[in-house]
Order: C-alpha cells, then structure tokens, then sequence
C-alpha cells in the first residue's frame, strides 16, 4: 500500500489499521495512535523506494531522507529554505482534472525561497537546449544566471525568449502634436518594429553574459504571442523551461513578455500558472530580488 501525504492515504491506512486492530481495544485514542503508526511506515517506505530508485539513476550520488511534519505544502517550500533547489513531482493527490498540477508543487514553486524544479514524465527525451523565459531583460540577473548554470551543467544551448501580448486596443502609440496644436492623436503600434527593438534590448543583455559562459550557445527568440503558450510550447522540445518570479508584472507586459507602449495584457503571475499547468516537460521557478 503506498502512501503520498494526501487524505485517501490516510483513510486508507485507517482502514488497513481497523482490519487488523484487536476488536477488544475500542480506544478511540489506541486507534489514532495506531493510525500515525501505519503512516510512518507507509512515508518510510515510500522514502526507501525513493532512495532505491536515485541510486540506480545516479549512482554514486549521496542521498539522504528526511520527514516532514506539518501542512504539506508549508512543510515542503519551507524544506527549501537551506537547498540550492527544491525538486517536485508535478502530479496532484486531488480527484480534479483540471488542477493539472498539485497544489503542494504550485504553492512550493510560487513560494520558497530557493529556485524550484517542476518535474513531469511525459518525456525522457534529452534535447540539449534549455530554455529561459525573459520579461525585462534589465530585471532578469538571478533568471539568467540560473538558466546559464544549467545550459553549461548539461552541455546544452540556451535560447531566450521574449513573448508580447497585447490586446488591439492597446496596440497604439501617441502622435505628434498637430499643427494647431489640437491635442494628440493615436497611431497604430508597429508589431515588426517592437519586435526588433525587443531584440535589440535582449541581445545586449544576453552579451553580458557571453564571456562568463563562453561555452554556451545562445541566442534570442523574440515571439509575439501568448507568453503562456509559447513557453508551454518550447518545454516539449527542451530540457528545461525556466522562468522568473517576480512581483505583478506591468500591466502592459506579458511576463515574460515585454514592457512597452500600451497597457494590457496579463501580468507575470498568470504566465507562471498557465506554463506550470500546460507544460509538457520540467519546469524550474526562479525567484527574483526582494
């Protein structure tokens, strides 16, 4: 019998401790103490399955368990307060099919305070590219650097991408003043020339980045679009999608879209979700200054 934290484990552990409890002893508190009982087992062997299996993927690597106490989402982004990362599987106890990913890895990737790792197993496939969200590229050192680490770390390019979005409405630019003087009129935004310029902004910051890793190919992928679904779309042909957490972003970007002329579209936050409810591969969370 496995157990994985949720309620249905523990029920059920409640179960298997009622068919084999000595109908002599009714003690209510005999049962919850045997309860607690059965479910330390059930974590221990759950983490000796989980030590078995990383030492036949990485052996030689040193592993050690540890168990947690308390809420599970609070206990396991508060695990990551001394880690370098904190790993989560993507997969959800709950019954619904729409929370597609559970909510202790979301509340853990939107919340440690170490850069969180979302992992699937869609895919075993090595692409050798690893791929980084960028909203601001003045805003986007601990983002880049950790994307930089884990090209470098798996010998693999790195493509940085820059998706806009925005509604028509916003796609407009104010004018010249007229001749008499009446006021300002509004212009259509050029889609082509905030592309170029979004490219001009994102290959200068990539640059500074070249001679630290000079090893590792980059390049720019400036995309107009949903930020959502372009990156969703870019974990199924790399390694690993990393993006960004931040504060709310502008209301005229698409985190990790672009900051510009206009002020609609959805900020960072609604990003980060639909990437971590729509990938098709691992996804890490990085989070930014305070």
């Amino acid at each position: 019998m496995g157990g994985d934290g949720s309620e249905a484990a523990f029920f059920a552990a409640a179960d298997r401790v009622s068919a084999g409890r000595d109908a002599a002893d009714p003690r209510p508190h005999a049962a919850a103490e045997t309860v607690a009982v059965a479910l330390r087992r059930i974590t221990a062997r759950a983490l000796e399955t989980a030590v078995a299996r990383s030492e036949e993927v990485a052996p030689g690597v040193r592993v050690t368990t540890g168990l947690l106490s308390g809420p599970a989402a609070l206990a396991v982004a508060g695990s990551g307060s001394d880690a370098s990362m904190l790993v989560v599987g993507a997969r959800g106890t709950g019954g619904f099919a729409a929370m597609i990913l559970g909510s202790v890895s979301r509340y853990a990737a939107t919340r440690a305070p170490c850069p969180v790792v979302v992992v699937r197993q869609e895919t075993m496939a090595v692409h050798r590219e690893v791929a980084v969200g960028i909203r601001d590229p003045q805003d986007a050192t601990e983002t880049l650097a950790f994307a930089f680490e884990e090209a470098a770390a798996r010998d693999a390019d790195l493509v940085a991408v820059h998706a806009w979005f925005w509604f028509p409405s916003a796609l407009s630019l104010p004018s010249a003043p007229s001749a008499t003087g009446e006021g300002k009129w509004l212009r259509p935004a050029d889609p082509d020339q905030i592309s170029v310029e979004a490219t001009r902004n994102l290959t200068a910051a990539l640059d500074k980045w070249r001679d630290k890793y000079p090893n590792v190919r980059v390049r720019p992928d400036v995309i107009r679009g949903h930020p959502g679904r372009v990156l969703a779309s870019y974990s199924a042909r790399a390694d690993l999608v990393v993006l960004g957490r931040h504060g709310p972003a502008g209301a005229g970007s698409a985190g990790p879209g672009s900051a510009g002329p206009g002020s609609a579209g959805p900020g960072i936050g609604s990003t980060l979700h639909a990437v971590l409810d729509h990938a098709h591969g691992p996804v890490a969370i990085v989070p930014g200054r305070d």
